[in-house]
């Protein structure tokens, strides 16, 4: 049966929202808080459930947490360079530290409470989550009005990022999920493939210097199935147009494997050392809007942001 349930949390004198949908195949537990992902629980090879992300069991201790565990990372996912950027000939000074705006900056929508719009069971269950970003926020020109909807069909989870503007900014939305398909204590007994021939090239701040590299035979190379084994990656890949497969993990203790799909261009993969898990997640470019030869990030009044990726789960 599908579950049903909406939990509340008081958390410093504000109540913190849990939802709860599910299918046969999986449950997904979202918080208005960051719009934060806290469980995805598959079945594995055995029957049994698994939580394939990584987190926290109390809804409360995502207040302290620095790493963005399951988070709506916004305005701006990944770096800007320079303090901001030029936008109509007009310069935009966001948060910084070293000249460097990370994640949205200070506070960014993995920080703030968000509205469960809209909650709905049955056959293809989905959680809606909306934000408005107001003028200057951050730094960032333009009220942003930003909905974020978590939809399962069977065994694939849906995510859609959506965001309308009253006047020209910039926006990048992803979500930053730390996946581990199995429970070893380390990422060994992982494989990944990639539809990516190139990925954008950094300086030693992880900054983009604009220059674009093949990917082909270097250690950023998983056209073809690799083991992660203890590999530390923090890279962004530019997805093969037209694919419909940008990525797969999979692992061979759990057999259980996530097909990654999406309309971006890129795709960060980042394994922190201090963390065995992985995040997979499908954006634009780092730093688009200091560099006019990448895919633009800037988004008009009168149309839509829309980040649309799925992750479908099965069983090798």
């Amino acid at each position: 049966m599908w579950q049903k349930t909406i939990n509340f949390v008081k958390i410093k004198f504000q109540a913190l929202k849990q939802a709860t949908i599910s299918t046969p195949f999986i449950t997904l537990v979202v918080l208005d808080y960051g719009a934060i992902i806290q469980k995805i629980l598959v079945k594995d090879v055995n029957g049994g459930a698994l939580n394939v992300v990584i987190g926290h069991n109390q809804p409360s201790h995502y207040l302290g947490d620095d790493m963005s565990l399951g988070a709506c990372i916004g305005r701006y996912a990944g770096c800007i360079s320079k303090g901001g950027f030029e936008l109509d000939r007009e310069k935009h000074w966001l948060y910084q530290q070293d000249g460097i705006h990370l994640n949205g900056g200070k506070e960014g929508f993995g920080k703030k409470y968000w509205t469960f719009e809209e909650v709905q069971y049955g056959d293809e269950p989905f959680i809606r989550l909306s934000y408005t970003s107001k003028h200057l926020e951050e730094g960032y020109p333009g009220n942003l009005k930003v909905t974020v909807t978590y939809k399962l069909q069977h065994n694939k989870l849906h995510i859609i990022h959506h965001a309308t503007t009253d006047r020209t900014t910039v926006v990048n939305l992803t979500n930053h999920s730390y996946f581990k398909l199995d429970k070893s204590p380390s990422m060994e007994d992982h494989s990944l493939v990639m539809n990516a021939t190139q990925m954008v090239v950094t300086d030693k701040q992880h900054l983009p210097t604009g220059a674009l590299a093949s990917t082909k035979d270097t250690a950023n190379d998983f056209r073809t199935t690799r083991p992660l084994g203890n590999l530390h990656l923090d890279a962004s890949f530019i997805v093969e147009a037209g694919e419909k497969m940008a990525a797969k993990l999979a692992s061979r203790l759990s057999g259980i494997t996530m097909e990654v799909g999406t309309n971006q261009p890129a795709m960060v993969v980042y394994t922190p050392a201090n963390l065995s898990a992985i995040c997979l997640e499908p954006q634009n470019f780092p730093d688009a809007p200091n560099f006019s030869h990448f895919p633009s990030s800037v988004l008009k009044p009168g149309e839509a942001y829309e980040n649309r990726t799925h992750f479908t789960f099965d069983i090798q």
